[in-house]
């Protein structure tokens, strides 16, 4: 698919110079592309992600300072990495984690409690690790979405988990203060997550978006990145939920 990154991607201006950048489930799409940016614009980057091998692939292409392969869900595992940094970062992308669809009432207790857990609980754990480490002024970037918004019974437990995002981020704001915490909610990504929950109807579902969206196009990682960047470096920014959708919302 041919598809022109967003304006400045990609440019050095180094606005994130002798910064550090952690992203959690950085080994592709989203997480990659912000790690990718930021390392160009002066960041110093560190990539954790579960599967080693696409780990150690997404580090050459981010120039990565270092990485850390484990399961971000697993508490013990999440605590020691953050014991294990060398010393206070700047910022922390949180992208670990996808969305859960499927009827409510066909879901189970524990596919309920992981459903949400995926997000929410994910993100306060991180949260809670981030004191003391990350600088004052720094963020923490937790990743949404919009595709839940409307209800519809298929969905299942994402839209309530989409609707108590925002209201989550704003409250983190206020507790981790001076540290920043804003959330970004992306409608469709073309990702590699994307292609595995549509399969083979992905095509289908980027010629509809091509068509239907008002900016004509897909939108893929970079154009996440580039917000993802942005909200690093605009230091006014807290608390607040960044929509980057093509304007999916409008179109229905």
């Amino acid at each position: 698919m041919n598809v022109e990154p967003p304006a400045g991607y990609g440019s050095r201006d180094q606005a994130l110079h002798g910064q550090t950048l952690v992203v959690l489930g950085g080994s592709a799409g989203i997480g990659l592309a912000t790690a990718r940016l930021a390392r160009n614009q002066g960041a110093s980057v560190v990539l954790t992600g579960r599967d080693p091998e696409r780990l150690r692939t997404a580090a050459k292409e981010a120039d990565a300072l270092s990485t850390a392969a484990f399961d971000a869900h697993d508490p013990v595992q999440l605590e020691r990495f953050f014991q294990q940094l060398p010393g206070p970062v700047d910022h922390v992308l949180v992208t670990a984690g996808g969305p859960s669809y499927g009827r409510l009432l066909d879901m189970d207790a524990e596919q309920a409690r992981r459903a949400i857990s995926d997000h929410m609980v994910l993100a306060l754990e991180v949260a809670r690790h981030c004191v003391g480490t990350v600088r004052p002024g720094g963020t923490l970037l937790l990743l949404g979405g919009t595709g839940a918004r409307r209800i519809r019974a298929a969905l299942g437990v994402a839209p309530t988990v989409t609707a108590a995002m925002p209201a989550f981020t704003a409250s983190l704001a206020l507790e981790l203060a001076p540290v920043r915490v804003n959330l970004i909610a992306p409608g469709f990504v073309d990702t590699p997550l994307s292609a595995r929950l549509l399969g083979d109807t992905l095509d289908a579902r980027r010629e509809e978006l091509r068509t239907t969206l008002p900016i004509g196009r897909v939108v893929v990682p970079e154009d996440v990145a580039a917000l993802a960047v942005h909200i690093m470096t605009n230091s006014a920014l807290t608390g607040a939920t960044y929509d980057v959708d093509g304007g999916q919302q409008l179109v229905g």
